[in-house]
């Protein structure tokens, strides 16, 4: 276990944003998180996995541990489903390709979502009408205090739209070193319920998808409106979409009769925060290296050497006029590192 100094932190976020740890570990193994915890002498804890939902406004003053603990298992399996325990530092789009190859379903409709394993509890990721807790049953963290190892069962994790105990109480109390699925081998609940998989199946006339089906319609998707952190700097989906009650619904719609919404219960609407912004005029819009993507309002990027502050920036920006038009307040999806 080698502790780094002053190393850019550029290839480690998904942004490219190149700020500098004070100290750097790659962490291999549950031991060598172990042994890095309990270093004296060195200034806070902050920890990295796949750099995907995080936005550094500066340099991290701190022991910066990324995690790149390995390893895929079966924990068990019946005829109908099994469970795979997964170490935090695998990377997820490669999970799903690699569960989809065995015959596994539940993951296709979370396809290329950037990003590793340990992080995806944190975030509860989901994409086209699946979450991570669909699928979830469990994850093991260590907690940082005292580096005992606690399991989380679905109902301790908290699981909300984009939310999670480990963004609230538990934030920064635990780092998750495995996560445990439960996917179908048979009988795959096939998810095609939003209109873009619909779309894209008719163009390839296929009536009766496949899990691989499903995850080729959401790559396809994905690949036409978000671009690859690894041209162009972003975090995916910068801004949750917001939720709003019956009341400020009836309002929305009477003054936006042909807005797009989503219902997601009795008194809830969720509206795309993508269309919100585009409607402000920002799709497309660049301020110096920072700005919107062309093609997805939703996501902004790093043209190249844009700073974390200043993507800050232009996300307040979107947050004041998205307000100021609709009387919605969108909040950020990603994890503003201050």
């Amino acid at each position: 276990m080698e502790i780094q100094q002053d190393i850019s932190l550029k290839d480690y976020n998904t942004f490219g944003i190149d700020a500098k740890a004070k100290f750097f570990i790659e962490i291999n193994s549950t031991n060598d998180l172990r042994e890095a915890l309990q270093l004296n002498g060195y200034p806070k804890i902050f920890v990295i996995s796949g750099g995907s939902n995080m936005l550094i406004t500066k340099d991290i003053d701190a022991l910066v541990l990324y995690i790149n603990i390995k390893g895929i298992e079966i924990s068990t399996q019946d005829d109908d489903t099994i469970t795979l325990k997964i170490m935090a530092g695998e990377n997820w789009h490669e999970l799903v390709l690699w569960t989809l190859k065995k015959g596994y379903g539940g993951l296709e409709n979370m396809s290329l979502i950037p990003g590793n394993i340990g992080t995806a509890p944190i975030q509860n990721i989901g994409a086209y009408g699946v979450e991570l807790k669909d699928t979830f049953v469990c994850c093991e963290a260590m907690r940082i205090d005292d580096q005992a190892i606690k399991s989380f069962n679905k109902k301790d994790c908290k699981f909300g739209y984009r939310d999670s105990y480990f963004k609230n109480e538990g934030k920064g109390k635990y780092i998750i070193v495995s996560v445990t699925l439960q996917l179908t081998k048979q009988n795959h609940r096939i998810n095609r319920s939003y209109g873009a998989i619909e779309s894209e199946l008719n163009k390839k006339n296929i009536d009766r998808p496949t899990i691989t089906d499903i995850s080729n319609a959401v790559i396809s998707i994905r690949k036409s409106k978000l671009p690859d952190p690894a041209k162009l700097g972003n975090s995916g989906s910068f801004f949750k979409n917001p939720v709003i009650n019956q009341t400020k619904f009836d309002t929305f719609t009477k003054d936006y009769p042909d807005a797009p919404y989503y219902k997601v219960s009795s008194n809830a609407y969720k509206i795309p925060a993508g269309w919100l912004i585009e409607q402000c005029g920002f799709k497309g819009k660049r301020f110096g290296d920072a700005g919107v993507h062309e093609h997805q309002a939703l996501v902004l990027v790093n043209h190249g050497r844009a700073t974390g502050m200043e993507i800050l920036n232009l996300a307040q920006k979107i947050i004041e006029s998205v307000r100021d038009k609709f009387v919605i307040t969108i909040h950020p999806e990603v994890n503003i590192i201050k």
